[in-house]
C-alpha cells in the first residue's frame, strides 16, 4: 500500500527528498512502506544484511556500534541505513527502538536509483566533503607538475668551461651535478659571477670547485607553493626536485613567472625579509585576509592550514636570525620546535604558540642566560604577529621546556615510564614536535628512540589511548548534536575540540602504535593505513569524516572575519542546513566508532 498522505507530506519536507519533482515524489510514495516498531525493537544488528534505508518520522533510534557503545540517539527527520546500503556491506551498527517509533523504510534498489537519477539525493548521500574548483590552482599543484624533467647535468670532474659552454648554449641558468647517480649538487650563473669570475677560481678546474653542494631541494609532492615560500625566504632562485637522492626536475624562478602569484608567498617573503617584529606584525595582519582568498577559491582544509603554517614557520626563522643578530651567535648548537597546530602544520584563524628549545648537551650554566634572552625575543616577536601566548605556558620561555638534549631524553623516558595524567598531557603534545630553525640532528635520534621506547610500553600506549578518548564528538539528542549547555558559547558547538581535536588524538594513537614519523594529522592517518595500523575501510572513513569537519571549521572561521568579527572555533548548529547537519552529524558518528575501536582494542572497524 502506497505510503498515507500525511507521511508523503512528512517526506516532502526532509531533505533530500525536498529536492524530488512531484512525480519521482508520488513514485517512491507507491514503494516506501511505513513501518511502526516498539521500544527495545531491533531494526537492524552488527553483521546483519540491511535491505532498506530508513527516515523517521517519529520516535527515537539508538546506534550502537559493535562494542555497544552508543554513538548517537536519532529523531525525526533523520535517516539511517545508508552507510551499509552503500559500502555493500554487513552492518558495522546496530539500531534498536529507544521509544515507540513510526518510520519509512525505502527498499535499497529503490534507494540507488533515486542516487542514480536525482543529484540532489545523490551528493546528499556523499558522506565525502566535495571538491570544489580552486581559482587559486597553482598554489595546490604538486612540482612534478611544474617542474622541467631531466634537468641539464654534469659529473662533479667536469671542467667549469664545460658546464658554462654547456648552459650558454642550451640558454639555462644552471647544471646540476650527479656523481654515480646521486645528486650531488648545482651550479649557478650566480655561482660562475661569484666564484669564477670575481672569485678567481680557475675554469679549467671541476665543478665540485664551485659547486653548492647538498642544495635545499623539495620532493615531487611539495607544493609549488613550497618553492615559491624557499625562493623568498632563503634568497635562492632555484629548486632541483630529488627524491630518493635521485634528480628527478629542477624548478627556476622563470617556471614560477609563468605560474600564478600566490599571496601567501608575498607574506612569506614580507616576513622573511623585516627588519623587526613591527613589521612583521604588519605583514602577519592579512593572514585572515589570506585565510578567506583560501578558503573562497576553494583549496582544501591541508593546503590552507600547510600554507598559513609557513608563515608562522618563517616568522620563527626570521626572529631567531634577528635574536642572534641582537644577541651575538649562540654558544652552542641549539633547536627551535613547534608543538601544537604550528607542529602539526594545521594552523587556522585563530592561533597561540606552543614551543621549546632542545640545547646541546654541551651546554653551561653560563649559557643559559642567552637562550633565555633568545626565547624571550621570539616568543615576545610572535605575540606581537598575533600568535599569542600559550595560556598553559607551553613555550620555550619557560625553563622547563629550554634544556639540553639529555634532558629531553629524561623527560620522555619519565612520561613513558610514569604515565600519570600531567605525564600523558605532556607526552600528547610532545609528539607533535616539529624542528623549525636550528640543528636538526637534535630531533632526530630523540624523535626516533621515543617512539620506540612508547610502543614497546603497552601500559604507556593503554594510557595514551585513554587520554585520546577524553575529547568526545558532540553526539546527541538534537538531530544528533550535542552542544554545550552553558557559558558564553551555550548552544553552540566546538569544532575544535569536540571535533577535530579527537581526530588529532587518534591520529596520535595509530603514530604511536605504527612507529610512525609524520605528524601532520591527515598525513598520520595515510600513514596508518600504508602501514596496516588502521583498516583501510575505517581509516577511509575517517578521513573524509575529518575533511568535513575541518573543512566546516575553516569556512566558519572564514564566514566571520568576512563578516568583520574576529574568527573562533564555535559554530551554531542552527546556522546550518539539514543538509550540512547531517553530514556534520554523519562525521562525527565515525569519529566516535572509531574511538570505540581504540578505545575497544580491537583497531580500527572496516
Amino acid at each position: 500500500m502506497p505510503l498515507p498522505t500525511q507521511l508523503i507530506q512528512f517526506l516532502a519536507s526532509v531533505h533530500p527528498y525536498d529536492s524530488l519533482p512531484d512525480a519521482a515524489l508520488d513514485d517512491l510514495a507507491q514503494v516506501a512502506q511505513a513501518e511502526d516498531f516498539s521500544k527495545g525493537d531491533t531494526i537492524f544488528a552488527v553483521g546483519e544484511k540491511v535491505r532498506n534505508l530508513y527516515v523517521i518520522a517519529e520516535g527515537e533510534i539508538e546506534i550502537t556500534d559493535e562494542t555497544g557503545v552508543q554513538l548517537s540517539i536519532l529523531g525525526p527527520r533523520n535517516s539511517f541505513g545508508e552507510r551499509a546500503l552503500l559500502r555493500g556491506d554487513a552492518a558495522s551498527r546496530t539500531a534498536t527502538v529507544q521509544a515507540p517509533a513510526r518510520m519509512i523504510s525505502i527498499p535499497a534498489a529503490t534507494f540507488f536509483d533515486l542516487i542514480e537519477t536525482h543529484a540532489p539525493v545523490a551528493r546528499f548521500f556523499d558522506r565525502r566533503r566535495p571538491e570544489r574548483a580552486g581559482g587559486n590552482d597553482v598554489a595546490t599543484l604538486p612540482v612534478e607538475r611544474l617542474m622541467t624533467r631531466d634537468p641539464v647535468t654534469c659529473t662533479p670532474d667536469t671542467p667549469i668551461r664545460d658546464a658554462a659552454r654547456q648552459m650558454h648554449e642550451r640558454h639555462i641558468s644552471s647544471i646540476c651535478v650527479n656523481d654515480e647517480g646521486a645528486f650531488r649538487g648545482i651550479v649557478t650563473l650566480r655561482d660562475l659571477n661569484g666564484r669564477v669570475i670575481v672569485g678567481g677560481a680557475d675554469a679549467a678546474g671541476p665543478v665540485s670547485d664551485i659547486m653548492t653542494e647538498a642544495p635545499l631541494a623539495l620532493s615531487p609532492k611539495a607544493l609549488v607553493t613550497d618553492v615559491l615560500h624557499l625562493m623568498v625566504e632563503r634568497g635562492i632562485g632555484h629548486v632541483p626536485i630529488v627524491e630518493d637522492k635521485t634528480l628527478l626536475g629542477i624548478v627556476t624562478q622563470t617556471d614560477l613567472t609563468r605560474a600564478q602569484a600566490m599571496s601567501s608567498a608575498d607574506i612569506v617573503g614580507s616576513v622573511a625579509k623585516a627588519a623587526d617584529a613591527g613589521e612583521m606584525a604588519r605583514a602577519t595582519a592579512q593572514i585572515p585576509k589570506l585565510l578567506v582568498q583560501l578558503v573562497e577559491t576553494g583549496n582544501r582544509h591541508e593546503v590552507v592550514t600547510r600554507l598559513i603554517t609557513d608563515i608562522a614557520d618563517t616568522a620563527t626563522r626570521r626572529l631567531l636570525a634577528l635574536a642572534e643578530s641582537k644577541l651575538g651567535p649562540a654558544p652552542v648548537p641549539y633547536l627551535w620546535l613547534a608543538c601544537g597546530s604550528q607542529g602539526r602544520q594545521e594552523q587556522t584563524g585563530v592561533s597561540d604558540q606552543d614551543n621549546c628549545l632542545i640545547l646541546s648537551d654541551d651546554v653551561t650554566d653560563a649559557d643559559l642566560p642567552y637562550f633565555t634572552d633568545l626565547a624571550k625575543f621570539v616568543s615576545d616577536g610572535l605575540d606581537r604577529c598575533g600568535y599569542f601566548y600559550c595560556p598553559g605556558d607551553m613555550m620555550a620561555t619557560n625553563p622547563r621546556w629550554c634544556q639540553p638534549l639529555r634532558v629531553w631524553r629524561d623527560y620522555f623516558e619519565g612520561w613513558i615510564a610514569k604515565p600519570d595524567p600531567e605525564a600523558q598531557m605532556l607526552a600528547s603534545v610532545m609528539f607533535d614536535l616539529r624542528p623549525i630553525g636550528g640543528d636538526e640532528s637534535l630531533f632526530e635520534g630523540l624523535q626516533t628512540e621515543t617512539l620506540k621506547a612508547a610502543a614497546r610500553n603497552s601500559i604507556f600506549t593503554a594510557h595514551m589511548i585513554s587520554n585520546s578518548l577524553k575529547h568526545q564528538p558532540p553526539l546527541g539528542l538534537l538531530r544528533g548534536l550535542a552542544t554545550i549547555r552553558s557559558g558564553e558559547h551555550r548552544n553552540q558547538l566546538d569544532l575544535k575540540h569536540n571535533g577535530v581535536v579527537p581526530v588529532v588524538d587518534l591520529g596520535r594513537v595509530y603514530t604511536l602504535q605504527g612507529q610512525l614519523p609524520q605528524v601532520n594529522t591527515r598525513a598520520r592517518i595515510e600513514a596508518a593505513i600504508a602501514a596496516g595500523a588502521v583498516s583501510k575501510s575505517g581509516g577511509a572513513d575517517l578521513l573524509d569524516a575529518y575533511d568535513l569537519i575541518a573543512t566546516m571549521r575553516l569556512e566558519h572561521q572564514a564566514a566571520q572575519i568576512k563578516a568583520g568579527e574576529p574568527p573562533s572555533n564555535y559554530l551554531d548548529p542552527s546556522d546550518l542546513s539539514d543538509f550540512e547537519r547531517s553530514h556534520l552529524r554523519d562525521a562525527f558518528v565515525v569519529v566516535k566508532t572509531m574511538q570505540s575501536a581504540v578505545g575497544s582494542g580491537k583497531g580500527a572497524i572496516g
